[in-house]
This record gives C-alpha cells, structure tokens and sequence, in this order.
C-alpha cells in the first residue's frame, strides 16, 4: 500500500524517507506562475518600440542616480571664483560648465545630475507604497464583499476627494520638510485608481471555476487570494505602478516649486524653484531648462513604460483595435 512516502535506497542500504509536502508542491507552483507572470510581462517590450525607448531611458536615469557622485564633476553645493575670486554667478554654459552656474555660482549640470536620486527615490518608494496598498485594498475588498466592501470603498471614496497637493502642503507642515513625509503623503492617496481597478478585476476573477475548486478543496482565504488572484492582477499593478512613478515625481516637483520641499536635499523641482524665486529665468533661462528638461524627459519615460503594460490590460492595444 501506498502511504504518501517514497523510499530511496542508500550505498549502506540505509532507506531515507522522503514525504511528500502537496502544500509546499502547490507554494512552489504558485511562485512559477508568479515568475511566469513578471516574464510575460517583461515580453511585451519585445513588441513595444516606444516601451523599449521608455525603458532605457529610465534605467539611464536610474543609473545616473545610483553613480551621480562619480558622473557629477562638481559638488552639488560648490560655490565656483574665476581666477580673480570672483562669484561666477549666473554664466552660461561653457565647456567648464556645461549647462551654465546659478547665482550662487553652483554648477547647473552637476546638480542636475546629483537631483535625480531624490526624484527618483520619490518616485519608485511612492510607486512601489500606493500600487501594494492598492492592490491589498482592492483583493480584499472583492474577495470578501460585503460590509468589508462597503467600508474600504467608502474609505477609497474619501481619498479621491482629497485633493493632493494641498495634501501633501499639510503633511509637510505637521511633519517637516523630507522624502519620507512627501513619500507616505502622495502614497497615502494614489492607492486609490489602484484599488479601483483592481477590485473590478477580482469581482471577476473570484467567480472563476478554480477559485471555487481552491475553497471546495478547503484552501484559506488567504492562500487563494495570494496563489490564485494576486498572479492574475499583476498587470494592473505593474500598469499603474509605472503611471505612479510618474505622478510621485510630478508631486515631488510640485511641492518643492512651492518651497514645501527639503531645503537641504536638491532635487529638480528644488532647483526650479531657486531659479524661479531668484528673479533670474529671464536672463538665465539655463538655470531652468536643465532640471525641466531631465523631468520631463523621465516621466515621459514612465509614461511609455505604461503604454506598453496597457498592452497586456487591454490586448486589443496590440492590434490597433480600441476598446
């Protein structure tokens, strides 16, 4: 008779039993189709020229940020003199400087480069917070409906009547000035859409014949929600996760242009902010350009990343079809 077990015959005959875990068979297989899932995803740039451009650029930008130290020539904050101790305020970009000085005499290049970190550190940290909430709201408010439902819905309901930026305004002002505070602010609203998309998508899901065999075959709420929905809305989270990126580091630009942002940390909206409260954009428009220019450029990066994930959403992207 079969017991579950398997025998294995050792050089001293010594038999080692060997149980069979269908449990730890069924995480295991759980993981490959999340593994699978990320894969497929990732194929999508193969189709997607403008995602593959998207992605490059990010990863260029990522990739500044982490080495900005060594590619920055100049310390953010270094006041630069000519050779007759004079503040070398406000020139225009020459080969010792390449997109020009401040009127603090700072170089506009090595700072751009240096700010990235910061925008970026926003960015990815509020992507990654607000599509996880998102994505744990929206699951848990389909699968288990009801008053559950009702309550984190209405809840959704009260952050999407919560304006952001003045939000984000008040959140400084308690806390103070800092990535952490402005990174759980814009977090703290942006799981909404998330939360939205994904509960519609698990309405559906939940009502699926392997769902109802996982809960027949007595699988806990949790293990179905974990193994059997979460795979199956990965590319929701990864599409708004990529449009999040994007929008944190629009937020993060905004509220430091206003001068809610950490005066000691340099970031691109910090320096349009000193560009714009030094009276100077009009004799120094490449005090501005720079950081707009790299801030632009990133969140159109982010924003084509998305494109291509909507392909996965909504395949009759991939064929020129509409909705």
């Amino acid at each position: 008779m079969s017991d579950g077990t398997s025998t294995k015959q050792g050089p001293n005959a010594e038999v080692e039993t060997i149980k069979r875990h269908p449990r730890h068979q069924e995480d295991r297989s759980s993981v490959d189709r999340v593994k699978t899932r990320i894969l497929d995803n990732i194929d999508v740039f193969k189709n997607q020229p403008l995602g593959q451009v998207g992605a490059v650029i990010l990863i260029g930008f990522v990739l500044v940020a982490i080495f900005g130290d060594l590619i920055a020539p100049y310390e953010a904050g270094e006041r630069h003199y000519d050779s007759q101790q004079s503040l070398k305020a406000l020139e225009s970009p020459s080969s010792d400087h390449l997109f020009g000085t401040t009127a603090q005499g700072r170089d506009i290049f090595s700072q751009t480069v240096i700010s990235a970190r910061a925008s970026l550190i926003v960015g990815f940290f509020t992507a990654l917070l607000s599509v996880g909430l998102g994505t744990i709201v929206g699951i848990v408010s389909a699968y288990y409906g009801g008053r559950t439902d009702d309550v984190l819905m209405r809840v959704t309901d009260i952050a999407y009547g919560i304006p952001l930026i003045p939000f984000l305004i008040v959140i400084v002002i308690i806390f103070r000035p800092g990535l952490i505070p402005i990174i759980i602010g814009i977090s703290l609203l942006m799981w909404r859409s998330t939360a939205r998309v994904i509960r519609s998508q698990v309405l559906s899901l939940k009502e699926r014949p392997y769902i109802e065999s996982a809960e027949s075959a007595g699988a806990s709420n949790y293990r179905i929600m974990r193994h059997h929905l979460l795979p199956n809305v990965l590319p929701l989270a990864y599409l708004y996760g990529a449009f999040a990126i994007g929008t944190g580091i629009i937020a993060e630009a905004s509220i430091s242009f206003l001068g809610f942002g950490d005066p000691e940390l340099i970031s691109w909206g910090e320096m349009i902010h000193l560009a714009y409260t030094s009276g100077a954009l009009r004799e120094a428009w490449w005090w501005a350009i720079a950081p707009s220019i790299a801030l632009s450029v990133t969140v159109m990066a982010a924003f084509l990343i998305a494109r291509a994930y909507e392909t996965v959403v909504n395949p009759d992207l991939q064929t020129g079809e509409e909705f």
